[in-house]
């Protein structure tokens, strides 16, 4: 990434299309739990917050292209995880 402003914009426009792909399922979805879906919802508005705010404040004493590679790597694992319960609605 460039610069934080880039990172930050690249993890809210993630987390809007999660969030909208959450909406469609529920509403759409065969058979969709309400109470599944909410908890998803909550959970990527968490993820959101999350990480932006992990990005302004990066750990103190690490590398900052080591903090930030590993706060890419963090993000993908947990939005791949978002993905396959949104598949599970």
């Amino acid at each position: 990434m460039a610069n934080k402003r880039s990172l930050k914009h690249v993890i809210n426009s993630i987390c809007e299309e999660l969030f909208t792909e959450c909406v469609a399922a529920s509403l759409y979805g065969a058979g969709a739990n309400k109470d599944n879906a909410d908890a998803l919802l909550f959970s990527i508005i968490r993820l959101q917050e999350d990480f932006t705010c992990r990005v302004c404040h990066p750990e103190p004493g690490m590398p900052a292209k080591k903090y930030y590679r590993s706060l890419r790597e963090k993000f993908a694992m947990q939005v791949n995880e978002i993905v396959d319960q949104i598949n599970y609605l």
